[in-house]
């Protein structure tokens, strides 16, 4: 039941994935969460989310933000990064998604997507056929209906966790 909000994998942060690995399998894409994926939510961009974005920009990657924010927010960040981006995207609906890669000439087997939301991120990415990535919140301070869904993620992160420590202990035997 839970199964359709899992996320492919999950990682501690945006900036502790293995990019050269998944450039390796094919990736020539990321779609990117902003707020609490690469920044503290409403923080502009920092040192730190130039840095990976030109080292993945360097590796070949086509880089880009899906944000359900407004268009000043999402712009002034993706500005700052020299990359493309859809706001009030509508997140879980896969239109956007779908949009994101015609504008970087990927497709869904070529397309990451990384985020911090299991209900809007990770279900959108799957409805897509996006692989994706959940990562870490960056701060606890948000939004009171963030707040509230997180208390929901924490029921499927549950589970989550527990299917995942059942598929370990299978291909460990």
């Amino acid at each position: 039941m839970f199964r359709t909000f899992y996320p492919d994998e999950d990682a501690k942060s945006a900036y502790d994935i293995d990019y050269e690995a998944y450039r390796q399998k094919g990736y020539q894409a990321i779609i990117y969460d902003i707020d609490n994926t690469l920044v503290e939510h409403g923080a502009p961009a920092t040192d730190g989310s130039r840095e990976l974005i030109e080292r993945l920009k360097g590796l070949g990657y086509e880089v880009m933000v899906l944000s359900n924010n407004k268009e000043p927010r999402v712009k002034s960040f993706a500005d700052a990064h020299q990359i493309r981006y859809i706001y009030k995207a509508n997140k879980p609906s896969p239109k956007q998604y779908q949009a994101a890669m015609v504008m970087m000439g990927s497709t869904p087997e070529s397309t990451l997507f990384i985020g911090d939301q299991l209900f809007t991120d990770v279900w959108g990415a799957k409805l897509a056929g996006i692989h994706s990535i959940l990562v870490g919140q960056i701060a606890k301070h948000e939004e009171i209906q963030i707040v509230l869904k997180r208390k929901l993620e924490r029921i499927v992160l549950y589970f989550y966790e527990k299917d995942k420590s059942k598929r370990r202990a299978a291909d460990e035997s």
